[in-house]
């Protein structure tokens, strides 16, 4: 790896390429290739990684700021839509410019204490960097707390699912709550979904130990890349099993992946990208299988499906939800 002081482009400039990618990184969908090319970016040279983690860092450390500096930040005039963009960027320019006028450049501590809660509304995803420099990609309908301490980094997932991408760092465990479950690691990418009967892991890159909230220390599963596991509501954790990634986690790109999945496991997914529930109307019905791909923000186009692809019918009850029946 080449020292900064090789790095062929001045500071200025890569400067400017982190803030564009801060901007875009915060949009609600940004697809894998196009996050392939950050990483790509980041890898490039040590000063990328150091001045993209410098302006998440002072972005969060905007609290910092004299009365007078945030609602100069906060006090953007409005704008066209088509224009979000530019004026996103130049906020966050704005923070780089205040951050010098105000010195924080050499008083910002990445082991700081740090506290943020961050949510998405129904249909809506979101990409949140962290002041280390970890991410966590949130799915419709989640919430996330972020409690930064000293000697550890912890999230609580309190509602919903998120994929977490962990910047190493052995000497502050990355801890995730969620439900009755817990998973602490120092480096890697895993997924976390929080239903109301069970906390499920599922492991992209690395490896994560996941154990109940009350468990010993000793006692715990460890996953690497391609396994997962989930704890019930009553703090019973599974044996490690193999799972599919990319299947678990094409939300991120917008998608619904089932691989013989049930009507019932379908009906449930589907809910959470709808106003009004989707269920099914036996257990026969729950119990057929289904094997498709569907756009997350196009649900009803899976029910229009549905009737051509199994014997079932769709229909719409009273208080406005649908339920899928028996032809």
């Amino acid at each position: 790896m080449m020292d900064t002081r090789d790095c062929a482009c001045g500071q200025t400039t890569v400067r400017d390429d982190a803030a564009r990618w801060f901007v875009r990184l915060q949009e609600p969908a940004v697809d894998v290739e196009e996050y392939r090319r950050f990483e790509a970016w980041l890898a490039e040279h040590p000063q990328h990684r150091d001045e993209f983690q410098l302006l998440q860092g002072l972005w969060t450390a905007t609290d910092l700021l004299p009365a007078a500096g945030r609602k100069a930040l906060w006090e953007t005039p409005p704008a066209r839509s088509q224009r979000r963009p530019m004026v996103r960027y130049a906020v966050a320019a704005s923070v780089l410019a205040v951050a010098v006028g105000w010195g924080l450049f050499s008083g910002l501590n990445p082991s700081a204490t740090y506290t943020a809660e961050f949510a998405t509304a129904l249909g809506e995803r979101r990409h949140v960097a962290l002041p280390d420099g970890s991410v966590i990609d949130l799915n419709s309908r989640s919430r996330v707390q972020v409690h930064f301490e000293k000697n550890q980094r912890g999230i609580e997932l309190t509602e919903g699912e998120a994929m977490f991408s962990v910047e190493h760092d052995t000497s502050r465990p990355f801890v995730v709550e969620a439900g009755n479950g817990k998973v602490t690691v120092t480096g890697t990418r895993f997924d976390v979904r929080r239903d109301a009967a069970q906390t499920r892991v599922a492991v992209e890159q690395g490896t994560v130990k996941v154990q109940s909230l009350d468990a010993a220390d000793s006692d715990f599963v460890s996953l690497t890349a391609g396994l997962g596991t989930h704890i019930d509501a009553q703090g019973n954790g599974a044996a490690a099993y193999a799972i599919n990634p990319a299947e678990l986690t094409a939300w991120r790109s917008g998608k619904l992946v089932f691989n013989n999945a049930s009507l019932a496991e379908v009906a449930a997914e589907v809910s959470r990208y709808r106003e009004k529930p989707l269920t099914v109307g036996n257990d026969k019905v729950g119990n057929l299988r289904l094997t498709s791909v569907f756009k997350s923000d196009n649900t009803d186009a899976l029910l229009k499906a549905l009737p051509s692809i199994l014997p079932v019918a769709v229909r719409t009850l009273d208080d406005g939800s649908q339920e899928i029946i028996s032809k």
